[in-house]
């Protein structure tokens, strides 16, 4: 049973915020806004969209993103993340790897990870479904 329930207002909270990112998105190359947006452990909602670059890998991810404004307004644990992106070719948005590995840095194997597009909701997952046997700052002495 997951740590953390995820009541319907704070996934509409979520879902708003996350939509309202992706058309805000810089994906001049790709052509495929993404927006996302992280419950922190506080209740508060950051958000975050991706920002391509011509250089590929210096572009950021939106989730990647999202957890920087949660670091920076102090945020130190996810308890929930929800992504969008078009819903081209009926496949969902889910983070890519190394956004994977980022989320398990803030939060636990029971994180909720919800995909969404404009229209609709889309299949919640785990950080443990998306990302088995992970490392993390368990594995780590405390600093």
């Amino acid at each position: 049973m997951p740590s953390f329930i995820l009541t319907d207002s704070q996934q509409q909270a979520l879902l708003t915020t996350a939509r309202l990112a992706q058309r805000k998105a810089y994906a001049p190359y790709s052509n495929y806004p993404v927006g996302a947006a992280v419950l922190d452990e506080q209740g508060r909602i950051h958000a975050g969209c991706n920002v391509e670059n011509a250089a590929y890998p210096e572009g950021l991810c939106a989730e990647a993103a999202a957890l920087s404004a949660m670091v920076l307004a102090g945020g130190r644990q996810a308890r929930a993340v929800l992504v969008v992106g078009r819903g081209d070719g009926g496949s969902w948005i889910t983070p890519c790897g190394g956004c994977r590995q980022k989320l398990r840095e803030f939060g636990a194997p029971d994180l909720i990870v919800q995909s969404a597009n404009e229209l609709e909701l889309g299949p919640r997952h785990t950080l443990a479904q998306l990302l088995p046997e992970s490392f993390g700052p368990g594995h780590l002495k405390a600093r």
